[in-house]
């Protein structure tokens, strides 16, 4: 088994409760309050916009041309993924930058810039590839029965796509070139994942009417 599958299978727990939490169930049904939506546009926008800076990192600090370019590709992909945010932040009228990050969006970026400039680049690979992985398999469950029509069906159409679940792979596969199957590895995916979980928490509890 390789070590992104081993990783990935460690927490299934924690991918299930993703899965399960209401906020993404909200997605999956079209029911989720939109200003919880619109919260969450703003948070994610602020999030991606330090995933990228961790790829442009490790795309700096990679061993050999091969992960430079990987990296970099990745990187477009979120710059890509941010174009979509923008969308979604004129119709869901969040004023993207205004937007201030919320602890549990603060605690996900600080790990990962730290990560990125402390550690070698297969634990950044390691620390960035739960998001990717994560958000490949919430859209294929969630698209699982087709892609609904509602306020939501771009959300689930856009990490169902056959465009995102490469990029997931690319990601594994950096893991599988840069990273070995340590202790520190196998924390560093579960916070993560953590940080995911806490994440969709925020968005489905925070006081959002005050903070976009």
């Amino acid at each position: 088994m390789t070590i992104s599958a081993q990783l990935w299978k460690a927490n299934q727990d924690l991918a299930q409760a993703c899965l399960e939490h209401p906020f993404v169930q909200g997605i999956a049904d079209g029911t989720l309050d939109p200003q919880k939506f619109a919260y969450y546009v703003g948070q994610d926008a602020f999030f991606l916009e330090a995933f990228a800076r961790a790829y442009s990192i490790a795309a700096a600090k990679a061993p050999d041309w091969a992960g430079f370019i990987v990296f970099h590709n990745l990187a477009a992909g979120v710059l890509q993924e941010l174009q979509l945010h923008q969308s979604y932040a004129e119709a869901w009228k969040v004023d993207l930058q205004s937007v201030e990050p919320e602890a549990a969006t603060r605690r996900y970026t600080d790990f990962l810039l730290a990560i990125a400039w402390g550690g070698d680049v297969g634990l950044t690979a390691a620390a960035m590839s739960p998001c990717m992985r994560l958000y490949a398999f919430l859209g294929q469950e969630l698209a699982r029965n087709g892609i609904p029509n509602h306020q939501y069906a771009d959300w689930i159409r856009t990490y169902s796509s056959a465009d995102f679940q490469p990029l997931a792979a690319q990601l594994e596969s950096l893991v599988e070139s840069y990273a070995t199957a340590t202790t520190l590895v196998h924390s560093t995916y579960r916070y993560a994942m953590l940080c995911e979980r806490d994440f969709f928490q925020a968005a489905w509890s925070a006081n959002y009417i005050n903070s976009i």
